[in-house]
């Protein structure tokens, strides 16, 4: 079975992106490295560039070409005010998705549900026999 992780993490791509430019302007090899680097698998230059363009279109990312002492001009992205409220808003909605999802799958794993899980209050109905 492949591993759901790297599915799941294109839908949250956006935000890692976003994520990684709080902290200042940065290139597309560079992002990937640093991805990588925290646990990430490579993100392949036709899924990255292709979302930091649409995140440039969407007013969130402004882009600067500079100029590279080990070769060619290196694109330089970073968040522009509309991004950083982007990227607030996205990471209180992580917070709140990643909360339900550890309640529901507190239920995969009785041994971590605490006393107020509130899945494990609610009882299934009984089924008609």
């Amino acid at each position: 079975m492949p591993d759901a992780r790297q599915n799941w993490f294109y839908g949250f791509l956006d935000l890692c992106l976003l994520a990684l430019l709080r902290g200042g302007p940065d290139y597309g090899l560079s992002l990937t490295q640093r991805l990588v680097a925290a646990g990430v698998d490579e993100v392949p230059g036709g899924t990255l560039y292709p979302a930091l363009r649409r995140l440039e279109r969407q007013g969130l990312l402004a882009s600067d070409s500079v100029a590279s002492t080990s070769g060619p001009r290196r694109k330089y992205y970073e968040l522009t005010p509309a991004g950083l409220r982007q990227l607030e808003q996205l990471v209180t909605q992580w917070h709140g998705f990643r909360a339900t999802l550890d309640g529901v799958t507190r239920a995969a794993h009785p041994a971590e549900a605490g006393p107020t899980d509130s899945l494990t209050a609610v009882r299934r109905p009984e089924r008609d026999r």
